[in-house]
């Protein structure tokens, strides 16, 4: 076995995890529909004042729903993690985290947490970037084992 696979380097904390290109494709996606729609609307003459706000507002509905799904990310520091999922934001201390997985199949990591639940980290989920989401699993897992109580591998 290779000394990176047995030894994880550690990333400089603090470290964000995202998905970024999942992120890039929805933002440029949802900006791209913003505008368009909204020109559409914009540009029909025969639409009153109000249809053409309609549109806008139609626009913007959809490209909150593409904002909200590149929210996603996991954040690292010193005192902990902070786990922002798509309506939810929960801060974690190293010690709560017993274990850090990511199963082939799964859609994201999941964090399994001291009081016996497990908790899905959406910022690191291997949908485009197969190989980015196993290295920031790896990361994160390394530091968890190095910060908290989790399971420490010889």
């Amino acid at each position: 076995m290779s000394e990176s696979a047995a030894q994880p380097v550690l990333p400089a904390l603090p470290v964000t995890f995202r998905p970024t290109r999942t992120r890039v494709v929805l933002l440029g996606v949802g900006l791209v529909m913003f505008v368009t729609i909204s020109a559409i609307g914009l540009l029909l003459k025969d639409l009153g004042g109000g249809e053409r706000l309609s549109f806008v507002f139609t626009a913007a509905l959809f490209a909150s729903v593409l904002l909200l799904l590149s929210r996603p990310k996991v954040v690292a520091d010193e005192g902990g993690v902070t786990v922002v999922n798509l309506t939810t934001t929960r801060r974690l201390e190293w010690a709560q985290i017993l274990r850090v997985n990511l199963r082939p199949g799964d859609p994201w990591v999941f964090l399994d947490l001291n009081d016996g639940t497990s908790l899905p980290a959406l910022g690191i989920q291997p949908g485009v970037a197969k190989e980015q989401a196993i290295g920031d699993a790896r990361a994160l897992r390394a530091l968890a084992e190095n910060h908290g109580s989790g399971p420490r591998e010889s």
